[in-house]
């Protein structure tokens, strides 16, 4: 296959996989055994939520910081360094399950979102620029390594959990595993990979009237992009709980249920490129955003358990394209394309990393089946955004990667 090549492009692309498998191998890591973690913390789930707050924080930290740092330093010392923070999250987050400790488990948290939002807020905008080079569809595949990253962290957990394995002996086995995958695959991002602020400037040089951020097709995009990742985060952060709690599963079976979900959303992403040279961005957006409402209605609504967990399918399904797609839009909708995706990218990994903890809240008021309403209006107001991302102008067609 074409990106088993030997060239630095290829090598770079392969780096870019490695670089999303990781953050979704640790975060289904820590998703999957969040049921022992609760207990071992002895929270409820307005609590839990609270020791989730440390992922908010940490994650707006990251993200906000992100685009400024990548301006300075790179995309590749910024991807470096947000991993080795997620690394050392799996670490605290080990040692807090082990002393018991709420306020050390958030640190942990913390430190996870401060490093996953700096290092792929990186990697998408290096991704953008890999698909400029090569003309090829490529987020969406990236975006796929994440969600397979899941599948094997939670395909890990379920075995473990089995075994009743101790989740701090799981968190470090998971660190171990990532650190060798690290220091060799950043060495395929070039050094020189910087991206240049240019927000208020034209091509030509000229006053932009309208900041990038104000513009309609890019709040469009946003809304979009905000949408999909906070169905993508809701399941990541409560769906074992959810299954566990609202419908009566064991924590063994409520993984299961969630590595169907992870499924789902790696076969979206992995089949999204054909779907995507023959119908087009709009088309499969809107299609997606249909699907993932109807999926997340069912799981709320659903009076059997069994109906609820094979509608997380649905879910997954709906939700595995509208993030990645929405990014490859942003950077094709006008000028200075790389501040467009950055922009974008924010509120993607603000809706991913800070919208699930305050879902938190909300279910502890209300329950969590309830907390999931406001992601199902989100997602099913998305479809009417869907037009935003058609292909703008005339230019090179992108081919399936």
């Amino acid at each position: 296959m074409e990106f088993f090549l030997t060239t630095s492009i290829q090598k770079r692309r392969l780096a870019l996989f490695a670089f999303f498998f990781i953050p979704g191998l640790s975060m289904a890591s820590w998703v999957t055994r969040t049921p022992a973690i609760r207990d071992s913390l002895g929270v409820s789930i307005a609590e839990m939520g609270a020791v989730l707050f440390g992922l908010s924080v940490g994650s707006m930290t990251g993200i906000l910081s992100a685009g400024a740092l990548v301006g300075r330093f790179g995309t590749r010392k910024v991807m470096f360094t947000g991993l080795c923070f997620i690394i050392l999250s799996l670490a605290t987050l080990a040692f807090g399950v082990t002393i018991a400790s709420s306020l050390t488990v958030a640190l942990g948290l913390a430190f996870f979102g401060l490093g996953v939002g700096a290092a792929e807020i990186a990697v998408n905008i290096d991704g953008a620029d890999v698909e400029c080079i090569t003309g090829k569809h490529l987020l969406h595949a990236l975006h796929g390594f994440f969600s397979l990253g899941t599948v094997f962290g939670a395909l890990i957990s379920i075995a473990l959990n089995a075994l009743h394995f101790p989740v701090a002996w799981h968190m470090a086995v998971i660190a171990l595993i990532c650190i060798p995958v690290i220091a060799t695959a950043i060495r395929h991002i070039p050094v020189t990979s910087v991206v240049q602020e240019g927000e208020g400037t034209h091509t030509d040089g000229s006053a932009r009237h309208t900041p990038v951020w104000k513009e309609p097709v890019v709040l469009l995009i946003g809304f979009i992009v905000l949408a999909m990742a906070l169905a993508e985060g809701a399941a990541n952060d409560w769906l074992p709980l959810l299954m566990v709690d609202e419908y009566g599963f064991s924590p063994t079976a409520g993984s299961m249920v969630f590595l169907g979900f992870a499924t789902a959303m790696t076969v979206g992403r992995f089949g999204g490129g054909v779907l995507l040279n023959r119908y087009g961005r709009a088309a499969v957006v809107a299609v997606s955003a249909v699907t993932g409402a109807a999926g997340i209605a069912i799981v709320i609504f659903a009076s059997h358990p069994a109906l609820a967990a094979v509608a997380v399918i649905l879910w997954g399904l709906g939700a595995s394209l509208g993030f990645p797609v929405a990014l490859s839009a942003a950077g094709d909708s006008g000028p200075n394309g790389a501040a467009r995706v950055k922009i974008v990218a924010v509120a993607g990994y603000v809706a991913f990393l800070v919208g699930p903890p305050l879902l938190g809240f909300v279910g502890e008021e209300y329950g969590l089946r309830n907390a999931m309403i406001v992601v199902l209006v989100l997602v099913a107001l998305a479809t009417f955004c869907a037009p935003a991302i058609q292909r703008r102008g005339a230019g090179a067609k992108v081919v399936e990667v």
